[in-house]
């Protein structure tokens, strides 16, 4: 029996969500069969499928203000569930600092993988390679938007050689009271028309809002996760298709919010049409 594991995604440090590493789940052989006699955008939907199953942590990386505390070294984590676990995930594209784990700051990173169910430990250490490597580790936070969590682990010691135990990677557990809940996200599939006139198409940053009914709606978002991809997408005559893990509105949507942010040039769009389908957390 053949296993097909499409992908369609970047391994990039610069690009789409920083991963360099990512886990693939088999589809079908005939979804892939069906897919090669088609045109490249259907091929893309390969990879939005594999996005729709996978589960994207935000995790947020404090080090400690003290004297010495950042480090230079290679950091990873795995993160461990009560399914599974995420492997080993280096910690390579800081969304706020080019510089990362520098003395009192957060970096912030994006984590995807398949289900692994609620978050049970993490275990976060570094290679020790560079010139300064000892690291002061505060904390590690994890939003886990499908499970309506974000937990806070706390370390608040040296993952150093020469200081505390001598570790440089230590298995940590979530502090209880400092877990916030709220209600789970789901993915959504957002595909964009853009009109076939001239001048239709836009780099600007487009973003959505979805309405469900009795007012409630999710945050404002960005469909582009950066610049390249502005610049890539909403062209004129193009289809676009994204999938977002949004707050739930439900089973009805009233109403959506779609613009952009203007600035730059050529930020004028011509929008045909927007299709939203709400999927079900197994990936239907």
């Amino acid at each position: 029996y053949r296993y097909y594991f499409p992908c369609q995604r970047w391994l990039a440090v610069e690009e789409d969500d920083g991963q360099i590493v990512r886990e693939l789940v088999p589809v079908d052989e005939a979804f892939v069969k069906k897919d090669s006699e088609n045109d490249g955008q259907s091929l893309a939907t390969l990879g939005l499928e594999q996005k729709a199953k996978s589960t994207t942590y935000t995790v947020k990386v404090k080090t400690g203000d003290k004297k010495n505390a950042g480090t230079d070294a290679n950091v990873f984590i795995t993160l461990y569930g009560s399914k599974d676990d995420t492997g080993i995930v280096s910690l390579k594209a800081s969304k706020i600092n080019k510089n990362k784990f520098e003395r009192g700051k957060v970096d912030e990173f994006t984590v995807e993988s398949v289900d692994i169910g609620n978050l049970k430990k993490i275990k976060i250490g570094h290679d020790n390679k560079g010139n300064s490597t000892g690291w002061f580790l505060e904390w590690v936070e994890i939003d886990a938007p499908s499970l309506g969590q974000c937990l806070r682990f706390p370390c608040g010691r040296w993952l150093d050689k020469s200081e505390d135990d001598g570790a440089i990677e230590r298995i940590i557990f979530p502090a209880e009271l400092q877990t916030t809940e709220y209600i789970p996200f789901v993915p959504y599939e957002i595909t964009v028309y853009t009109s076939d006139i001239f001048g239709a198409g836009t780099d600007a940053d487009v973003f959505i809002v979805l309405y469900g009914s009795d007012g409630v709606c999710t945050r404002q978002k960005s469909l582009c996760l950066n610049k390249r991809e502005q610049r890539m997408y909403f062209e004129r005559n193009s289809v676009n298709q994204f999938i977002v893990e949004l707050e739930d509105v439900g089973d009805i949507i009233e109403k959506i919010r779609i613009g952009h942010k203007g600035g730059g040039l050529n930020s004028g769009w011509h929008l045909d049409r927007v299709a939203i389908r709400r999927l079900l957390p197994n990936g239907k």
